[in-house]
């Protein structure tokens, strides 16, 4: 039980900031064009209002947060179990807000807090940092690394853990569960579909059900890149 103290699992669901690019501020709209220049890899010149419904949804400045889910495993009586949560709103002050009070409360048990997540480094953790400051929130402690070195960074990024330092390949994290034979639960949504879920369906409950079930999965990847095979984690969903 001692290696899974103060360890957070966590997930994020993102959405571009406004349904489409003709609701952003004239302002943004050309800052969206400036950036939609710079992205690699398109097939071909896309218009950037097109570009838009696509790809804003993973960029801090052009999108929010509409959902954190997180857990945390413990052990009751030999039963292993990961205790589940989401936070999700249309109001992403009051996520933030929300997360601030549970990782209060996480580092009042174990004073020290190290987040997991699959891409954690690269895209959770930078982008809720990001949001927090763009809606003028305080970053918790926790979430202050600026000044940090690398080594100094615990987070547990399942995706860096695959990598054993080859940093040519990008793997999925359902492609993990697939090839480590993990039965993750399943979704009705992916993770291209959220940004049209949360606009035209206005479906939270649906995005959230998908973020949760990723931590869950998360959260099995991790223990088999810790060689722990064989560990049944009986999923409990908490009352947000």
């Amino acid at each position: 039980m001692e290696q899974f103290s103060g360890i957070l699992f966590i997930d994020i669901e993102t959405v571009p900031v406004q349904p489409d690019f003709n609701a952003l501020p004239e302002g943004m709209q050309h800052e969206w064009t400036r950036k939609a220049k710079l992205i690699r890899n398109l097939p071909e010149p896309v218009d950037p209002a097109v570009l838009f419904a696509d790809r804003a949804g993973i960029y801090s400045e052009f999108a929010k947060v509409v959902c954190i889910s997180f857990g945390t495993i413990s052990s009751d009586d030999g039963a292993w179990k990961i205790r589940l949560k989401s936070l999700a709103d249309e109001d992403e002050k009051k996520i933030l807000v929300g997360f601030t009070r549970i990782l209060e409360r996480m580092v009042a048990i174990y004073k020290d807090i190290k987040f997991c997540g699959h891409n954690i480094k690269e895209f959770d953790i930078p982008f809720i940092c990001r949001r927090y400051l763009i809606n003028g929130i305080q970053l918790p402690p926790c979430l202050q690394l600026s000044g940090k070195k690398p080594w100094e960074i615990t987070h547990l990024d399942t995706l860096e853990m695959w990598k054993f330092g080859d940093n040519k390949n990008f793997t999925s994290l359902s492609l993990l569960s697939e090839v480590f034979g993990i039965p993750s639960p399943k979704s009705d949504i992916d993770g291209s579909q959220v940004g049209r879920v949360y606009w035209e369906e206005h479906d939270l409950a649906r995005i959230s059900r998908y973020c949760v079930l990723d931590v869950y999965t998360t959260a099995m990847v991790y223990l088999r890149l810790r060689g722990i095979i064989g560990l049944d984690l009986q999923p409990v969903y908490l009352d947000a």
